[in-house]
């Protein structure tokens, strides 16, 4: 069972409302005496109970002095602690126990205070973030215009794209707006550097539009639209269950990193309409992975701080989705998705169907 270990400092004047409080959310915990007329309690969570557990604790506490909260990883705890719906609700019943539906979704979720700890820093504007998106960027063109899917797929795994989309799915569903606009920021700043650099490399190397790794970003298909969706929604998991940004940025990079760095090779090649296709793709794989992400939090379990807020955002997103579905779905109906036709000045001026291979 996945767990925290939460040591919670307190004055001695508090002690009472401080255990009434624990107990509520564990089955046992540990107090012991600490300088400067400090009470420290030491308590094993389940992870789908820290969430309320630090919500009741700051409301209760948070204008206290010498009021601390600080939540660790627990690798095993022997006994094993009873799950949380074994635990009886307080007397006065203001608590009720989480229903079955709840403790499903919510078994393996770490809290909302962990998951802004977790990606705090990728939001950071810093060279690191510049260099290596330009870097993946730069890679993936390279396997793209030979055809290599391994090196695209080394783009991929190195590309730091995870955090600024994961934070605005996040600052979606609880309405903050401040992370929102962080988010957005970083990930603009971001895809515009790729894109400026792969506009360089497509101006000073030859680039054939029909390799099928190129060919294959400049139209969207049904199925890039459920894989958009796929990976928002997978990326979501395993970012909530505290899994390494890492492993996790793969599942996001592999619909953001390949279109980004085609459009650029396009444009950088006088290939323009091609580039405009490419970033269709770009734009609607970022949609579906807001919309994913979003549905994903809200099955999990994290709180919103503002219903309206929330929906509105949503809806947002949703209907820019179905004019992309809609968009799509005419261009298939319509038949106008069927040959990429290149500029005069390409080699030969050729005709070829975009389809996937």
């Amino acid at each position: 069972m996945s767990a925290r270990l939460v040591e919670i400092i307190v004055p001695d004047a508090e002690v009472l409302r401080t255990k009434a409080i624990i107990a509520e959310h564990c089955s046992r915990f540990w107090q012991e005496a600490v300088p400067d007329g400090l009470e420290k309690f030491s308590c094993v969570v389940p992870s789908r109970s820290i969430e309320s557990l630090i919500a009741e604790l700051d409301d209760n506490f948070k204008d206290v002095a010498g009021f601390s909260v600080l939540v660790l990883q627990v690798e095993a705890v022997l006994p094993e602690i009873p799950e949380m719906e074994e635990i009886s609700p307080s007397p006065s019943g203001d608590r009720k126990p989480p229903s079955k539906l709840e403790i499903f979704f919510t078994r393996d979720r770490i809290s909302t205070n962990e998951l802004y700890d977790d990606i705090e820093a990728s939001l950071e504007l810093r060279p690191n973030y510049l260099l290596t998106v330009i870097l993946s960027a730069l890679i993936a063109a390279l396997g793209m215009r030979s055809g290599q899917t391994a090196v695209v797929i080394g783009a991929m795994i190195i590309a730091p794209l995870l955090g600024p989309t994961m934070a605005m799915a996040m600052a979606a569903t609880l309405g903050d707006s401040s992370l929102g606009r962080r988010a957005m920021n970083t990930l603009v700043v971001g895809i515009f550097a790729a894109l400026a650099f792969t506009f360089l490399l497509g101006m000073f190397i030859d680039v054939d539009p029909l390799v099928p790794e190129l060919r294959n970003r400049t139209i969207v298909h049904p199925a890039d639209i459920a894989l958009a969706l796929a990976c928002g929604a997978a990326g979501v998991l395993a970012f909530s269950q505290g899994a390494s940004l890492s492993l996790v940025g793969v599942m996001i990079a592999v619909a953001l990193v390949p279109p980004i760095a085609a459009a650029g090779l396009f444009f950088g090649s006088g290939e323009e309409m091609l580039g405009f296709r490419a970033l269709f793709l770009l734009a609607t794989n970022l949609v579906c992975i807001n919309v994913a992400g979003i549905v994903t939090f809200l099955v999990q379990g994290l709180p919103p701080r503002n219903w309206r807020i929330t929906s509105g955002i949503f809806f947002i997103w949703l209907v820019i989705l179905i004019l992309f579905v809609g968009l799509v779905g005419g261009r298939i109906a319509l038949g106008s998705d069927g040959p990429i036709y290149l500029s005069g000045d390409s080699p030969a001026y050729r005709v070829v169907a975009p389809g996937p291979d």
